[in-house]
Parts: structure tokens; C-alpha cells; sequence
């Protein structure tokens, strides 16, 4: 750490009160692995978080009182998400706990448990049935079956195989016919697992009004269960595994989710949607999300804090000193303000409103995991499970004050400015009443205008197509898009010719470039250029060299054709703008 951030903490860090901290409390979890709960309703909140353990054994759900281990519970798989949510509208109003499991919802009441909810079993591959029932019935041994399930992942991959086939592909030669009599007769079964984990109100916004679970799937899904009976609601598809759920609404009314997936991307989805809209393109895959106002701030593997708005515009975007390890919302309601914690690599916790750093904190060890909200008696609680399995409690003092920049006075400021008109001349003045008094033939001149404009752009447009004279591709044998390149400042030149399959599963084959220019310009070394397959999002480049022949210090264009053997039209065509060659200019 630095000068400046060592001065930062020791002036900020007056803003905190340290309340507890426990180094050998061996918790070792995520942000979205606790919570903070009035467990039975008495004002006094308890931290309920799932232990990860050793990520294989040993774990379990702890509920801690104060600073007290208050009771803890066995968990059989690893947990990835706990919320808090009130299912029922019974006297006294105590919340349910639902915990994240492998592919099952626990759902404890007053901390017993009360339900389980599985999610539905995903559809196994016919092949890998198929395969299943030959070995069982003896119409195969168990190396034919190894063979065919290598052939089956190798075609549909490694995720659409069930457990049991990925378990068996796994086992040594002499293991393979145990495993196989142990799980012959036994039928195959595909179950996703829980990814994601939140809470959506119902029908009311109220504190404690009745909640919906949100829950992202491995298998792309994101499903909305219903509080009483944890029926689905409502089911919808992402383009790639969700990993972190923003939720804000009312199912009833309206919703909106923004869902961060494992591609890199986000995405949205409205109450009646089935799929969802692409919102973004993150340049790092994300670490943190959280929702302020009408804007999502993420956190990136870049070191990167960016808000973007509802349609995916980015409005700013911030550098971090260290990674981010992970986002908190702090919702501090006696100042009407809401900050994001940032937890960095570094130890080190920013707290930001909108863009500016208005908050330094410097924990005991890098934060793993943190929460805000009421813990006990009190409103402001930062709660920190460290690296090392430590937990640290932070309280705010009510004296505090985070000062960020002053918007009403800018905005004064600017009101009060008398702008520097300058005054109306003669012809200023003249032009006005010819407008007035010729406004409807200007209007329809204007109108004529317009409409000739589009419909010359629409018929270069169709020209364009008809012709294959654009870049791109739209047809649907062969999508494809085709961008270059020019490096070099002449005589020689290098053409670097990008070409891409934009189908989603259909190969193209039987393609070849070639070249069109001014013979007393330029001299293309490679004028045929074969192209044998494109496979389907992946980009293939292609080199040829160019050599400027003319000494008149002159440049053209070269035209690059796409054609498909057999045809006479080309597939797409693109218009190089070659630069001035240098090589020839007096020095």
C-alpha cells in the first residue's frame, strides 16, 4: 500500500467502529453465501452464512448470534447462494432461509428444515441411452461402450454427457466393469445444478411482504418459484450459465433481472419474457454486480468498476489500484444513500457513490466475503469473512459523513450565468419572416428532399446486396463477414484478409479469394487464394502481398471477391482504399 492510501484509511477509517474481529473463525464463503436474517422475529438479527469447507467435505450452514456460534447444520453438497425471504404472511413475521445446494433448494423454517425443491431433470442424449442399453444388455462390453461415450463427447461435448457417463470416462481399465455392474441397472438421469441465487418480491414491496426465489441453472435457465407450494412460477432462457442475479420489481407487476453470465455478457429479462435480451459485452469476465438507482455498477477481472445503464450504454468507468474480490450494496437509510463496497486484493475497501471514492477502509485481511445491513441491534453492520477464515464486524458511527461532489451547486452556478447573446441583425431578422410567411413550401421541399434521400439509399442499398458489393454476407447458405487490413508504407504492402463464418452450426466449404486492381498500379503476388472450410464464429486470416509498381505517386482500390466455385456472382465483396506508396516520393 501506498503513501496516499495509507492516508486515506487513517482519515477515513474514523467513519467505523471496530467491533469484533475473529482470525480462527475458520469461515471460508462468498459474498452470495450469506445473509442477514431476523431468524424469530424479535428485532435481533442473525448472520447466516454457508461454510464451503473444504470444498469437499465438512460442509455446513453456521448461524451466528453477535459474535456467538449460535447453531450450525450439515450441508451435503457445496453451496453457491443464501437468501433470506418471507414465505408466508403468519404472525410472528420471521423469514424462511433458503440455501443453494448442487441441484436442490433447502428451504428452513425458524432453522429446521422444512422443504426440499429439486430442480427438473434435464433431457439425457438419445446416443448416450442408447450406448447404456446395448452394454446392459450384453450387446456390447464395457471398452465398445468406453469407445462409443469418447465418440458421443466428442461430438455433443463434455457438459451434455450425464454424471454417471463423465464419471465412467474418468476410471482407469481395470475400474471400468466394476463401475459398469454397480450402475447397469440403474436408469440415467441428467440434473443440472443451482448457480445463482436471489429473492424477487411478489406483489408487494413492503420489507417483509411475501417473496419469490430466483435461481440461475447450469443449463442456462432461470426460474422464478412460487413462496407457498415452490412450483415454477415461471421459466427462462439465457445464452450461457448465469453466475450473478440482479433483481428489482414486483413478480406480479413488473420486473426486470439483469444477469451476468459465465460468456462474458449481460443480459436482461422483463416479466414475460421467455428468453433473454443482450444488454452488454463485458471486456473481463465479471466479479460483482450490484443494482443503484436505474444503473448496474460491475466489477471485471480487469480491476475495472464500470456502470452502464438499461441498454447496455456505458456511463463511466474507473480503474482500480488492486482486483476486486467482490461487490456489497450499502444502503445507509437515516442519509438516503446508497454506496458500493469494493473489496480489493489489497485488503482494502472502497466505498463509492456514483463514480467518486468517497470512503476508504482498511480490514484486517483480503475480504472474501462481505455483507451490510442490520446485524443485532444494529442498522449499519459491514460484516467480512477474511481469506484466512477470519471474521471481522465493522459498525458505522452515526456522526459520519461521506462527502462526494456537489451537484446542486454546479447546477446553481449554471442557472445563474447570463449567456452572451449577441444581437439580432438585419439579416437575422429578414430570414425570419421569409421562413413565416414560406413555411409549408419549405416544409414540402424539405419533405421532398428527404424522401428522395431515402429512396436513393435504398436502392443503392438493394444494389448492394443483389450485387454482393458489401462486406457482409446475409444469405442464408453462406453468412459470412469479410474485413481487411493494409500494413506497410510502399512500395510493398501486406494485406491482411479476415474472413468468418457468422452461421451458428453450418460449415462453409468450397470457397476461394481473389483480387481485382490496376495492373499499372499494383502487383498482387497471391491473386487465388483457396479456401476449403470455415467453421462456424471462428475468424481465419489470410495474407497476400502487394506491391506498388507506378511512380506517380498515385493510389486506387482493390477489390476483393469471395466466390463459391460453380458460381459466377460473388458471396461478398469488399473495397480496399489502398494508401499512397511512399517508396517512390522525393525525400
Amino acid at each position: 500500500m501506498d503513501d496516499s492510501q495509507t492516508d486515506s484509511s487513517a482519515k477515513t477509517s474514523e467513519k467505523w467502529l471496530h467491533a469484533h474481529y475473529d482470525p480462527l473463525a475458520t469461515l471460508y464463503t462468498f459474498s452470495s453465501c450469506m445473509c442477514l436474517a431476523d431468524l424469530h422475529g424479535d428485532g435481533d438479527y442473525k448472520l447466516i452464512v454457508a461454510d464451503l469447507g473444504t470444498g469437499t467435505h465438512n460442509m455446513k450452514l453456521k448461524v451466528y448470534k453477535g459474535t456467538h456460534l449460535l447453531s450450525e447444520h450439515t450441508i451435503i453438497d457445496l453451496p453457491t447462494g443464501v437468501v433470506s425471504f418471507h414465505m408466508d404472511t403468519c404472525d410472528p413475521r420471521s423469514p424462511a432461509i433458503a440455501v443453494a445446494s448442487g441441484a436442490h433448494i433447502y428451504i428452513y423454517k425458524n432453522m429446521r428444515p422444512f422443504y426440499k425443491f429439486t430442480l427438473p431433470a434435464s433431457p439425457v442424449c438419445p446416443a448416450e441411452i442408447e450406448v447404456w442399453n446395448q452394454a446392459k444388455n450384453e450387446d456390447i462390453d464395457v471398452n465398445s461402450l468406453r469407445e462409443f461415450l469418447e465418440n458421443i463427447r466428442a461430438e455433443v461435448g463434455e457438459s451434455s454427457l450425464t454424471a454417471r457417463s463423465q464419471r465412467f470416462l474418468m476410471l482407469e481399465q481395470e475400474e471400468l466393469d466394476e463401475f459398469f455392474q454397480v450402475h447397469k441397472n440403474f436408469p440415467l438421469k441428467k440434473q443440472t445444478v443451482v448457480t445463482a441465487l436471489n429473492s424477487m418480491k411478489k406483489s408487494m414491496a413492503e420489507e417483509d411482504a411475501v417473496s419469490c426465489l430466483v435461481l440461475g441453472t447450469e443449463d442456462q435457465n432461470v426460474y422464478v418459484l412460487e413462496p407457498d407450494a415452490f412450483t415454477i412460477l415461471s421459466a427462462m432462457t439465457v445464452p450461457s450459465v448465469p453466475v450473478f442475479l440482479d433483481v428489482s420489481g414486483l413478480f406480479d407487476v413488473e420486473f426486470r433481472m439483469v444477469v451476468a453470465c459465465r460468456d462474458g455478457c449481460l443480459y436482461t429479462l422483463k416479466r414475460g419474457y421467455k428468453s433473454a435480451r443482450f444488454c452488454v459485452k463485458l471486456k473481463s469476465q465479471c466479479v460483482g454486480l450490484q443494482r443503484v438507482n436505474n444503473s448496474v455498477i460491475v466489477g471485471t477481472m480487469d480491476d475495472m468498476l464500470s456502470c452502464y445503464n438499461n441498454k447496455g450504454k456505458c456511463l463511466w468507468s474507473i480503474k482500480l489500484p488492486s482486483s476486486i474480490v467482490t461487490l456489497e450494496a450499502v444502503d445507509i437509510m437515516q442519509m438516503g444513500l446508497r454506496l458500493v463496497a469494493v473489496a480489493l486484493g489489497n485488503g482494502v475497501i472502497h466505498f463509492y457513490q456514483d463514480k467518486f471514492l468517497v470512503d476508504v477502509l482498511a480490514a484486517e485481511d483480503v475480504v472474501s466475503a462481505i455483507r451490510f445491513g442490520r446485524f443485532g441491534r444494529e442498522d449499519n453492520s459491514l460484516v467480512m469473512c477474511m481469506r484466512g477464515g477470519g471474521l471481522s464486524v465493522k459498525i458505522l458511527k452515526r456522526t459520519a459523513q461521506f462527502e462526494g461532489q456537489d451537484y446542486s451547486v454546479t447546477a446553481r452556478d449554471l442557472q445563474n450565468t447570463k449567456l452572451n447573446l449577441p444581437k439580432k441583425t438585419k439579416l437575422f431578422v429578414d430570414q425570419t419572416m421569409r421562413e413565416r410567411e414560406h413555411s409549408v413550401i419549405m416544409h414540402r421541399a424539405f419533405q421532398h428532399d428527404l424522401y428522395r434521400l431515402r429512396l436513393t439509399t435504398a436502392r443503392a442499398y438493394v444494389n448492394a446486396l443483389t450485387s454482393s458489393q458489401n462486406p457482409v454476407s446475409y444469405g442464408a447458405i453462406d453468412p459470412l463477414k469479410l474485413s481487411a487490413q493494409v500494413q506497410g508504407l510502399g512500395p510493398k504492402f501486406i494485406l491482411h484478409l479476415e474472413l468468418q463464418n457468422t452461421s451458428r452450426n453450418k460449415p462453409s466449404v468450397n470457397l476461394f479469394l481473389t483480387f481485382h486492381c490496376d495492373s499499372r498500379i499494383y502487383k498482387i503476388q497471391k491473386t487465388y487464394v483457396p479456401i476449403s472450410f470455415l467453421a462456424p464464429g471462428l475468424p481465419y486470416t489470410f495474407v497476400t502481398p502487394v506491391e506498388c509498381v507506378s511512380e506517380m505517386n498515385i493510389s486506387d482500390i482493390i477489390k476483393v471477391f469471395v466466390l463459391k466455385q460453380g458460381q459466377n456472382i460473388p458471396v461478398i465483396t469488399a473495397m480496399i482504399n489502398m494508401p499512397v506508396s511512399e517508396g517512390f516520393q522525393p525525400i
